[in-house]
């Protein structure tokens, strides 16, 4: 897929399997690992709600046509946890001034939720709600489910009005992820969304984008005429 052609959701591709013998014909979908490019998962959840204390529960209906920012974490009071839950607390003002919506997901239930929220300190005044999926069923849905562990990679997954995840991230761990890079992402897609324009990278609001809605014939192969690697770069 090129990339100037949108995010609209990729079709599931069938292929059909013979069996010679049996004269068996199966039918069998082949798909890509990755979410992107994809209908998200649909989801309910019960959860903790941080801004008012109380429980709650949420569903990917709840979020229709809004964007969405679904971030799984391992557990509950562990290390990591919550310094990205905090991160992304910290950028929560930012996230909603861009109308996206925050869920956080681990394995843990809502009562567990809760009384890490109480106890952590990192964790004091904390706006996010906090989905509680201890079956583990909504995190293989978005594919990030340790099974022999019972709790969920780091997956952080940016889906758009149109219920189509365009951005994803999934690490092990040990290693905590940056808010500050993926509030940049959101706001590249943004602005990609609404204007057709395709951002380079490291692209921040107010630097050149690349106008392949307009000048695709005369850019290929030349975008080194349209924009350096100093400017890409600073």
């Amino acid at each position: 897929m090129a990339c100037d052609t949108g995010a609209k959701p990729i079709e599931e591709v069938e292929t059909v399997v013979s069996n010679n013998e049996n004269n068996i014909e199966k039918k069998e979908e082949k798909m890509s690992s990755s979410l992107v490019l994809r209908n998200a998962p649909q989801f309910k959840m019960d959860a903790y709600d941080s801004k008012t204390g109380h429980y709650t529960t949420v569903a990917s209906e709840d979020y229709k046509g809004k964007w969405l920012v679904v971030c799984f974490y391992p557990a509950d009071f562990t290390f990591v946890c919550p310094t990205e839950i905090a991160a992304m607390n910290a950028k929560y003002d930012e996230f909603q001034e861009l109308g996206v919506e925050i869920v956080a997901v681990s394995t843990d239930t809502k009562f567990s939720h809760k009384r890490f929220v109480e106890t952590e300190p990192l964790l004091a005044g904390l706006k996010l709600t906090i989905g509680a999926d201890p079956t583990g069923k909504v995190s293989r849905d978005f594919g990030v489910m340790i099974e022999e562990q019972g709790v969920a990679l780091r997956g952080r997954f940016l889906i758009n009005p149109d219920g189509v995840v365009v951005a994803q991230e999934v690490q092990a761990p040990m290693v905590g992820r940056n808010v500050h890079e993926f509030l940049r992402q959101v706001r590249a897609w943004q602005h990609a969304t609404a204007t057709g324009e395709v951002c380079p990278a490291g692209w921040r609001p107010g630097k050149k984008t690349l106008p392949v809605n307009t000048d695709v014939e005369q850019m290929t192969g030349r975008v080194g005429d349209y924009i350096t690697v100093e400017e890409i770069m600073n």
